[in-house]
């Protein structure tokens, strides 16, 4: 009885070999981890170079001397997107996103700001702005007007132009009817384009002026040969500070030009 009880009992699970275990799916290649790891990251920084880039700071590289001498010709200047608001101006290559601009508000006489040109919108200038929407500007003798009042100006000497050391300019201070101070260069009173009939700045548009008085072609121009009357929308953002700055054929992809780069107007802020 006990030999047939032993029978009718149940045998044990013994363990399955070793050998004979499920197969572990396929480790993925370690190079091709490697590579997705890889592009993540330079994906989702380029994502937020670029958010940062449409919503806070552009850099732009200032390649004509008409705004000396706050800005000069190999600067590197950081420009700030909020102050204005936001338009499709504040993308790269300005796409048909939008029209007007978001959280817009509006620039003060005397910033400086950098937009797109209205008649080619790829390319960005610098200029100073001078008229509001519903303003009344005129050049007389060199001397800006607003709206019948002048825009104060003080001599304080003598400067050699940045790209051409042979030219001798007049150093004139001016004060806007806003109160603010800018230093420019030129504005002799038989210049080109410094005697004008008024300009009533249409709404929604600005007008600007180059520093460099007698060699920039600025709202004094129309807009088939200058920049005429400048949209809102055109506005990218307005100009902060000098970064960095380097002298003719220096740049900073060429590390054998750096002994060219201008340290005296590193962090340079503009005014």
């Amino acid at each position: 009885m006990a030999r047939a009880a032993a029978r009718s009992q149940p045998c044990e699970t013994l363990p399955m070999p070793s050998d004979a275990s499920p197969p572990a799916e396929k480790a993925a290649s370690p190079f091709w981890t490697e590579v997705w790891e890889t592009v993540k990251t330079l994906g989702a920084g380029l994502l937020i170079a670029l958010v940062l880039r449409v919503v806070v700071f552009q850099p732009n590289t200032i390649p004509s001397s008409s705004m000396e001498p706050g800005v000069v010709t190999g600067d590197y200047v950081l420009v700030s997107k909020w102050p204005y608001g936001w338009s499709r101006a504040s993308f790269p290559f300005d796409p048909p996103l939008f029209s007007g601009r978001v959280l817009g508000r509006a620039p003060k006489r005397g910033d400086v700001i950098v937009f797109r040109l209205p008649r080619d919108p790829d390319v960005p200038y610098i200029k100073r702005l001078i008229g509001l929407p519903g303003d009344r500007v005129q050049i007389v003798k060199g001397q800006v007007f607003v709206n019948g009042k002048p825009n104060a100006r003080q001599f304080t000497g003598w400067a050699r132009d940045h790209d051409d050391p042979g030219r001798i300019v007049p150093k004139v201070v001016e004060t806007n009817v806003d109160g603010s101070r800018y230093l420019t260069f030129g504005g002799a009173p038989d210049g080109e384009a410094d005697d004008t009939d008024v300009y009533v700045v249409p709404p929604g548009h600005y007008f600007f002026m180059g520093d460099n008085r007698d060699n920039s072609l600025d709202s004094r121009w129309p807009e088939e040969v200058g920049v005429g009357f400048v949209p809102a929308e055109n506005l990218v953002g307005r100009a902060e500070m000098v970064l960095l700055s380097w002298k003719a054929g220096a740049s900073v992809l060429k590390p054998w030009t750096w002994l060219n780069l201008d340290p005296h107007r590193f962090f340079l802020r503009l005014k």
